[in-house]
Order: structure tokens, then sequence, then C-alpha cells
């Protein structure tokens, strides 16, 4: 039989955090980036989580059940983590992670860091070893797209980009491209104009051919 020429599907997960559903730049900028992403590969299978639509928090249910080994677990501690455990799935089974979102008062939106507190878990997305945690998630790349409003992205007060970078890593994901359209209220024509010739630069380092 001969050996199947068929193409690997690239899965990537698509994660939207800003509060805005109309004239949102990180979901426009999002939006463009996956395009961009389907134009140079056709077999894309593309997964979003709008984390803005609300996420559970973490609370004495969920750390009681995340802390019980898996097998001793009861149908509602198993109850308690079927969020997570979803969201670990759709983290576990991406190639590719696009996080598009805005800088909220220097940092990352609640909703983001509600899905940050739920896939970081021990175990299946990173473990403690003698020598420290050692993150899990191996072999994946990340796009990390944000706007805001008057942060320069880089700076001392900008503590969104530094945390998303730390947090990823810490998980295993090390290949971090940040693309930034910042200072909107200062800049907006020509900060979205970089960030999208950021994007197309990024798309086009993925297609070498091109």
């Amino acid at each position: 039989m001969p050996a199947s020429t068929q193409t690997p599907k690239v899965n990537v997960l698509y994660v939207t955090a800003s509060g805005r559903y109309q004239n949102s730049v990180t979901r426009e900028l999002g939006q463009q980036f996956v395009a961009a992403l389907e134009r140079i590969q056709a077999e894309l299978r593309v997964h979003e989580r709008d984390v803005a639509d609300g996420l559970p928090f973490v609370d004495a249910d969920w750390i009681g059940a995340n802390f019980t080994p898996a097998e001793q677990r009861g149908a509602q501690q198993q109850q308690a983590l079927a969020q997570s455990d979803a969201l670990v799935h759709e983290l576990m089974r991406a190639d590719i992670i696009v996080i598009a979102a805005p800088v909220y008062n220097f940092s990352i939106p609640a909703s983001l860091k509600a899905w940050i507190d739920l896939v970081a878990r021990a175990g299946l997305t990173f473990r403690y070893t003698e020598n420290g945690p050692v993150g899990l998630l191996q072999d994946k790349k990340a796009y990390v797209l944000l706007a805001s409003g008057g942060t320069p992205i880089g700076s001392e007060i900008d503590f969104a980009s530094g945390y998303l970078r730390h947090v990823l890593g810490f998980i295993g994901i090390d290949d971090v491209t940040l693309i930034a359209a910042d200072r909107l209220m200062q800049q907006t024509d020509t900060a979205v104009d970089a960030a999208q010739q950021q994007i197309e630069r990024a798309v086009a380092e993925l297609n070498p051919a091109a």
C-alpha cells in the first residue's frame, strides 16, 4: 500500500479576551492573524475559545478536587474540574496558540487570568521536580497579540506581556512571538498598521516557500 500523502492537520487554539465585541482591535487583529494562517495552511483546524464569555474562577471546591488523585475523585469533584479539563484538552491538542487580548489597567483581563488558572495544572501541563517545575506542553508555537490604550508594551508599567510569556513558558511553551498595537490613544492608525505588518511577517516566517 502506498504511503499516505495527506497533509496533517494543524490545530490552532485561538483565545480571545476582549470585553468588546464591536470595534475591538485585538479581535480584529486576531481574526486577521487566523485568516493569514488559513491562506498558507490548507489543512488548518481552528478552535476559538472566547474567555470573555465567562469562565469560573478557582474556588475551594476546585482546589479540593484538583489536589485529589484522579482515581479518587467523586462525581462532584469530577464536575468541579470538568471545565478545566476541557480547556486543558484544547491546549494540549493545539499546535499553534493565538492569544488576542487587550491590556486592562496595565495587565491582562480577569477572564484571561481565569483561563490561565484553569489550564495551569500540576501533572497535566506542568510537573514539579527536585530541580523545580517543568512545563509539559512541548513543540508548540504561541502568538500573543496585545493592544493597549496608553501602556507601552515592554515598558516597566506593562505587566501583561512579560506575564503571558512567563506563564506560557511555565507550561512548556517557550516559542512565543509578541505582536503589539500599543498606545492606541496616542497613535491609533500607526499602532494598528505596525501590528498588521508584524502579523504578515510572522505568518511569512511560517511559510518559507512563499
